[in-house]
């Protein structure tokens, strides 16, 4: 067992570090001016790619920008929406690139939708089950294995997360270069920000995976 708590110790602290490194380089490349703002580049990327149907709406706080295709929404932060730097073109162009993927069926996509109503029942009860599970593991195990196919619901939508997110770079990077809204000196910074943004989906996942692997071993341990 001393081995996950090391795993654990690992993944928190790359986790400060990824998401500090985030902030810092979004802070950094919003900074440097561009002649248009999210909220322009939003609207331009949805319509060269056909989407009439989405509306680009502001909403409250830093880095809380996404995509609802529920709505079909595109969500920019307030150091987005208005803002005209290399920053926030990237994060408005990476929002619609879900956007874009929804109107195209994009495959990763629809399969992690077809998780969210699993995901969200699992969220609102998991602990509790896991809990009692880990309490009752020597006369109900199978509390505990319930609770572990639940958490591994989440644990599958935080993998399925990561080529989402990776694809919705691509497609807002190539649509920047292609529109030369970035240029090659600062094409570059839009690049960067989004790998960032990346790395933390993928510490996410792997501190999910880790969790499991830790619930597993008490439920493989009860005997």
């Amino acid at each position: 067992m001393m081995g996950i708590y090391v795993i654990f110790g690992l993944i928190t602290l790359v986790s400060y570090i990824v998401s500090a490194s985030l902030k810092r380089k979004f802070k950094k490349y919003s900074k440097v001016p561009l002649g248009i703002t999210g909220k322009e580049v939003a609207e331009q990327m949805l319509h060269d790619n056909g989407i009439h149907d989405v509306k680009v709406v502001s909403v409250r706080g830093m880095l809380t920008d996404h995509y609802n295709p529920t709505n079909k929404t595109v969500n920019l932060s307030e150091g987005v929406y208005s803002q005209r730097n290399v920053a926030a073109a990237a994060v408005a162009a990476h929002e619609c690139g879900h956007a874009v993927q929804h109107a195209t069926a994009y495959s990763w996509l629809t399969m992690r939708s077809k998780l969210v109503p699993v995901v969200s029942f699992s969220s609102r009860w998991v602990q509790w089950v896991l809990l009692a599970g880990i309490m009752m593991v020597q006369i109900f195990p199978q509390l505990l294995l319930a609770g572990i196919v639940m958490f591994a619901a989440s644990t599958l939508f935080a993998f399925i997360t990561l080529p989402v997110e990776i694809n919705a770079s691509s497609r807002a990077l190539a649509w920047l270069e292609k529109t030369n809204i970035t240029s090659e000196t600062n094409h570059k910074y839009a690049k960067d920000a989004l790998k960032s943004a990346a790395y933390t989906y993928v510490v996410a996942a792997l501190s999910a995976l880790a969790t499991l692997m830790y619930y597993v071993m008490i439920y493989m341990r009860r005997s």
